[in-house]
């Protein structure tokens, strides 16, 4: 009797074994500012640098004011965007503007396309500064 159940069990690990291994294969696909148009609601990563940011004069409730990062072009012939907020306690939009302006970033989310695509990046752990590169 425990050899058949031990033969069941292995034969279930051994049919989902595929499921996973191809579940834990998907990666997020890395794409350029300019590829972002071709993605729309997609979840991917977008590199670039920081040309262009603006704070707004509105903020929202429990977050703060935001902050608009332009990658590779700036207004008004920016191609992508993403959208975070300052400091924790969403007092200081300028914290954020200091923290990418002019760096090479990643980053992570979902696409919204609108007049300029961008990434609402609410929980800034998905913004990844690069390593500048240099020769």
């Amino acid at each position: 009797m425990t050899n058949s159940k031990t033969l069941i069990v292995m034969m279930c690990i051994g049919g989902l074994l595929p499921l996973a291994a191809a579940q834990s294969a998907t990666t997020t696909p890395r794409i350029t500012s300019a590829e972002v148009k071709n993605h729309g609601g997609e979840t991917v990563i977008v590199c670039g640098k920081v040309v262009d940011s603006r704070i707004s004069r509105y903020g929202l409730a429990g977050h703060g004011k935001p902050v608009t990062f332009y990658l590779d072009e700036p207004e008004p012939h920016a191609a992508f965007s993403f959208v975070t907020f300052g400091s924790e306690s969403g007092t200081n939009p300028e914290e954020a503007q200091g923290a990418y302006q002019d760096k090479r970033v990643c980053v992570t989310g979902k696409i919204t396309m609108a007049t300029v695509p961008y990434i609402m990046a609410v929980d800034r752990s998905r913004i990844k500064v690069q390593p500048d590169d240099k020769p």
